[in-house]
């Protein structure tokens, strides 16, 4: 359940983040991604903790991306990494680059 919920949301050409709305981290990175104009639907925030299954999300998460912590961002395919990831992204220019390279953007 929790693997096939998991890859159902993550698309190429579309950024998805796994949050919990709680989470101070989850909030930074809703508010960096908030800044970029994207495309309708290329741009989703999945809050694990609306299913019953969160641990299972959380444990699939780790064997995928070796992290089970939230956020995880993924653009595309590709799990960027969390909140911390994601920042350094912004600040170094890549993000950008990145989300034109999947046509995410308008």
């Amino acid at each position: 359940m929790a693997q096939e919920f998991v890859n159902s949301k993550i698309h190429p050409g579309k950024v998805v983040v796994f949050i919990k709305p709680t989470c101070p981290y989850c909030r930074r990175t809703q508010e960096l991604l908030s800044q970029f104009t994207f495309k309708q639907g290329a741009l989703e925030f999945v809050d694990i903790t609306a299913t019953c299954d969160t641990d299972e999300i959380q444990d699939y998460l780790q064997q995928l991306t070796g992290a089970r912590t939230v956020p995880r961002v993924f653009i595309g395919k590709e799990c960027i990494g969390g909140c911390t990831d994601l920042t350094s992204m912004y600040q170094r220019g890549e993000l950008v680059t990145q989300l034109k390279q999947i046509g995410a953007l308008q």
